[in-house]
């Protein structure tokens, strides 16, 4: 394991940001295992590309614990599912909007360096389905591995932000 920080790609310049746990990935952008620790004081040109903070795949199934957080929903709405270190959370989401980050000021807190204090924002209105809109985040927003500005939501719809994949639940 290489431990926690941020690392670059010695072929393409890429970078990405592990965990602690995490194990080194080949390169999201060319698909080499040729990395190197990064440092805060070099310059984001000496490595010639943007900060890619996780890996896009292509198309993927639902995971398997998908069913189980569905099964366990019972609060009526739409809610955002993920799962953390073998748990499934659950956060429903209230109407209104609601603020995805890593700041304590966030509604929907995903602590974690991959995820910018001010991610991006849902709103749930009645009769409606959701809509995220990208709070000028660092590394964007994914709805089903599509980049996105402001993107309506529904039912299925995997989000990545940062390292979480968080899935819409409706009951």
């Amino acid at each position: 394991m290489p431990g926690e920080g941020t690392y670059f790609c010695l072929v393409c310049g890429t970078q990405l940001s592990l965990r602690e746990t995490e194990p080194l990935p080949s390169c999201p952008g060319c698909g080499t295992s040729r990395f190197r620790r990064d440092s805060i004081f070099s310059a984001l040109q000496e490595h010639g590309s943007p900060t890619v903070e996780f890996a896009v795949g292509g198309e993927q199934e639902s995971p398997a614990w998908l069913d189980e957080a569905r099964a366990r929903l019972t609060e009526p709405g739409f809610h955002l599912v993920a799962r953390e270190r073998g748990e499934i959370i659950d956060l429903h989401l209230e109407e209104g909007w609601s603020r995805i980050g890593r700041c304590a000021s966030a509604e929907i807190c995903l602590d974690d360096p991959s995820v910018s204090r001010r991610h991006a924002m849902v709103t749930v209105e009645e009769d409606r389905q959701p809509r995220l809109l990208d709070d000028r985040s660092l590394n964007g927003v994914l709805v089903n591995g599509r980049r996105v500005d402001v993107a309506e939501l529904y039912p299925g719809d995997e989000l990545t932000i940062g390292r979480y994949r968080l899935y819409l639940l409706q009951v």
